[in-house]
């Protein structure tokens, strides 16, 4: 493919472009890859003006480029054809997608899969090997349903949703329209609640929902838990990570993304645009607000303001946290000075 027709399929998200200086170099440009390992014929990007130097090395024959003109004449000196654009890894992502589409198999029905003759099943679908669908299951219009998928009792899942192999789909979960549930994820099960008695723990059961709305992704191995009333509810647009706990009765907003082995306890309470970093903990039924952003391995006790960034356990401001996290490396030195002092001020 000219680079000439990426730009075509771009269209107005690139602002700028090599060829209008000099429209005879257009060269093929056969995939992508990382600045760093890219090739000739390979596309690559550059995001902002300190990794500028990469340009000098790189092997790439054209480059997406902020819309800095120090860094569209290093490529130019260079001979490397580019574009610019606002969003440099934006439209980086977009090329990917020109040259990669994920695996998509012919709709079909195997022959091993399990279907109660009570299930709905929609056009156009995929339903893999040794698949299982319940009695009163709605499945949507171009759904894929990957090998040894269990689909529960009651669930309805979306138009053009993809379930990868293995995972599980509980009863009284409904998903929406274009969701990713991917291997090994668990939708709907069983929230974690347990009452103390005097002869040791009693079940209640999870009688609620386990909501999805459309757009949502849900990472490996990844657990969205049903409560005992109510729902728990994952908003439109919110993309999770792999190995990530959401509690019973959790309630995430619109557009928010959780990162790998955070947990959610039950009752939490996100708003829209919560992003929640690698190993983050939430405490029971604890709030964020819209925006909110929470640093790697945070332990968060207590509600958070829309817009906060936090960091630390207890979490706090995210500010203070680096001048704490400063000071804390110097705690030897500053115990060793307050000892002298207390030895000071004891013999005088």
């Amino acid at each position: 493919m000219k680079f000439s027709e990426i730009l075509q399929k771009f269209g107005d998200a690139a602002t700028a472009n090599s060829l209008s200086v000099n429209p005879n170099h257009d060269p093929e440009i056969s995939g992508v890859a990382a600045i760093d390992e890219a090739n000739n014929g390979n596309l690559s990007y550059v995001e902002g003006a300190k990794f500028g130097s990469s340009i000098a090395k790189t092997n790439a024959s054209a480059l997406i480029l902020p819309q800095d003109e120090n860094l569209q004449a290093l490529a130019q000196e260079r001979g490397i054809v580019w574009l610019s654009t606002p969003e440099p890894r934006l439209l980086f992502a977009k090329a990917i997608a020109i040259f990669y589409q994920p695996y998509r198999p012919v709709p079909e029905i195997h022959p091993s899969a399990v279907i109660h003759p009570t299930a709905k099943v929609g056009s156009d679908v995929y339903i893999g090997p040794h698949v299982v669908i319940e009695q009163g299951v709605e499945v949507g219009n171009s759904v894929i349903i990957h090998p040894n998928v269990v689909v529960y009792p009651d669930v309805k899942i979306g138009d053009r949703t993809i379930l990868h192999a293995n995972c599980t789909i509980h009863e009284r979960t409904h998903i929406g329209a274009d969701c990713v549930i991917f291997s090994g994820a668990v939708i709907g099960a069983e929230g974690f609640g347990f009452v103390p008695t005097r002869t040791g723990w009693l079940k209640m059961e999870q009688s609620g929902y386990t909501v999805l709305e459309d757009g949502v992704v849900v990472g490996c191995n990844s657990a969205i838990d049903r409560p005992a009333v109510g729902e728990t509810r994952v908003g439109r647009n919110t993309v999770i990570d792999n190995l990530v706990q959401i509690g019973h009765g959790s309630q995430i907003g619109a557009g928010c993304a959780i990162a790998g082995q955070a947990g959610l306890s039950g009752g939490v309470k996100l708003g829209n645009r919560v992003i929640l970093a690698g190993q983050v903990g939430i405490a029971n039924k604890v709030k964020l607000g819209d925006g909110a952003i929470v640093s790697a391995q945070t332990g968060i006790l207590s509600d958070v303001a829309p817009g906060e960034i936090v960091s630390g356990t207890p979490a706090m401001p995210h500010k203070v946290y680096l001048k704490a996290s400063a000071i804390y490396h110097r705690l030897p030195d500053i115990y060793q000075s307050l000892k002298q002092l207390q030895r000071k001020l004891n013999n005088s």
